[in-house]
């Protein structure tokens, strides 16, 4: 009858009706799966194999975040007061909120992993060549985007390490010419780190880059439809912008097979294994911090950031200060710049990893170096003195006896802020060693060839002190010994210090 209901056929008994019922009647007014049929359907190429399953599993990933994150928004009060304290109720309170913690947090990570992943494997068999240039730089944005997410959840911890890494980029905003300055009160909510830095974080953590996420993700999915999986490289098949569309398609329809199930029982079996993995690793570990309730005079402190950002800690604890801003600022333009331009640039050609050992040696380059700095950034010392940033004096002691150019000296040692990296008499960093027995330890050709030279990590000072500075800050350090041993005597020092200097603390 006309307007009635769809029924169910009558060949199955009043028990298949009554489930199925709902079902169709669902269907019926919305029509959804009739809407997920070609998508569920499409027809990719048999080749489309285990390479092919990090995409999956970075939705999973975020699909997890976003179900984990919804749950932790209920407990979670995005205060500066209570923000730790909050996290630690959770842990010792909630039941499970510690699991849920560590399922959020090791996701995140995982999240960042699976998607470098499948950028790699997207890059190394060029997949982003025609038809696929824009689902390749949708893609470059949701790598950014991801690694927002994880930073930007770092700092809801409000400890130790989310005070220094929002403290890093703020100083790194402020490098921005021109506006780096409003652009560092943007991130901040003002000048300083305050409880407006955390409301910030928080609305740009569980708002703002969800829903742009979202929406890519989204769109990213219908471009992916729209224009199939790219097969297996091949040597020797180029891909022709005049022809490639027509034979990819005959050739899909005539050897391809359903996503489902076919395709994506592959996703489903990586994507378990995945799951159960992450679980294990959230049960052994349990949640990633809070470590330690934020304060910028503890000096004993360690913070580290989470590991998709090692990376970069290691980087900036080698690099000198001339070359930190094009380091921090203008190489990831570049970067980004060159991801985004790659398929415009290069939409044709080779697609076999063989014929192209240049695109090959960049990604070992690359997986190489951010391995070697991320060893550095968890091994290397932290050196959180404030007061050193502000230029912390030079103890009395230091100065007593000292004559014109040893003084001078002492006012180089606080002017370019040495005790960010260096303790003298039991204050500042600890990056590099203590200078108070340093004359016992360099002569004063070695101590002028690492001020101008530099070493290790510490930076070269050649270029951004004077040869006039360079001798003052030598004779000065050459006074550093304790009462009971001499210092080396080195050419071109001046005369030995008297005993009554030596006494009072050099």
């Amino acid at each position: 009858m006309a307007g009635s209901d769809p029924q169910t056929p009558p060949s199955r008994g009043p028990l298949a009706r009554a489930v199925l019922a709902p079902v169709l009647w669902l269907e019926d007014r919305t029509g959804i799966g009739a809407f997920l049929k070609p998508i569920m359907t499409h027809r990719v190429p048999p080749s489309a194999r285990w390479f092919y399953v990090f995409g999956s599993a970075t939705l999973m990933f975020f699909s997890l975040q976003i179900a984990t994150g919804v749950c932790l928004g209920t407990l979670y009060a995005p205060s500066a007061s209570n923000a730790y304290e909050n996290l630690v109720y959770i842990d010792t309170v909630v039941p499970f909120g510690w699991m849920l913690r560590a399922i959020h947090g090791w996701s995140s990570n995982a999240m960042v992993a699976m998607m470098i992943l499948h950028m790699v494997q997207v890059f190394l068999h060029a997949t982003y060549k025609f038809p696929r240039e824009l689902t390749w730089i949708v893609g470059v944005f949701l790598c950014l985007l991801t690694l927002a997410l994880a930073f930007t959840g770092q700092v809801l911890r409000w400890d130790q390490d989310a005070y220094w890494g929002i403290g890093i980029g703020a100083a790194i905003a402020d490098r921005i010419p021109i506006a780096g300055n409003w652009v560092r009160d943007l991130l901040l909510g003002g000048p300083i780190i305050s409880g407006e830095t955390l409301n910030r974080f928080f609305a740009l953590h569980v708002f703002v880059l969800p829903g742009i996420t979202m929406a890519l993700v989204g769109l990213h999915l219908v471009l992916v439809l729209r224009h199939g999986i790219s097969e297996m490289p091949k040597v020797g098949e180029p891909v022709d912008p005049a022809t490639y569309r027509e034979s990819y398609e005959a050739r899909v329809h005539k050897e391809g097979v359903p996503f489902w199930p076919d395709a994506a029982k592959r996703d489903l079996v990586f994507c378990g294994s995945m799951l159960l993995l992450l679980v294990a690793v959230a049960m052994w570990l349990g949640p990633i911090g809070p470590n330690g309730l934020p304060d910028p005079t503890d000096i004993d402190t360690n913070p580290r950031p989470d590991l998709p950002f090692l990376w970069i800690f290691g980087l900036v604890s080698l690099i000198p200060p001339a070359s930190e801003t094009v380091v921090m600022l203008v190489a990831p333009g570049v970067l980004i710049l060159g991801l985004v331009l790659l398929p415009i640039l290069s939409n044709g050609g080779e697609r076999a990893p063989s014929r192209r050992p240049f695109m090959v040696l960049g990604v070992v380059l690359a997986a190489t170096s951010v391995g070697i700095l991320t060893w550095e950034g968890r091994e290397s010392p932290w050196s959180p003195v404030m007061d050193a940033w502000s230029s912390l004096p030079t103890p009395v002691d230091y100065v007593k006896d000292r004559g014109p150019l040893q003084l001078q000296g002492a006012v180089i040692i606080q002017n370019a802020q040495c005790r960010n990296c260096h303790e003298l008499g039991g204050q500042g960093g600890k990056r590099g060693p203590a200078l108070d027995d340093v004359a016992t330890r360099l002569s004063y050709d070695q101590l002028v060839r690492q001020i101008q030279q530099g070493g290790g990590n510490m930076p070269a000072f050649g270029k951004s002190l004077t040869s006039a500075e360079t001798e003052a800050l030598a004779q000065f350090l050459l006074t550093m010994h304790p009462a009971n041993e001499q210092p080396s005597n080195p050419p071109g020092a001046l005369l030995p210090i008297p005993p009554q200097a030596a006494e009072s603390g050099g």
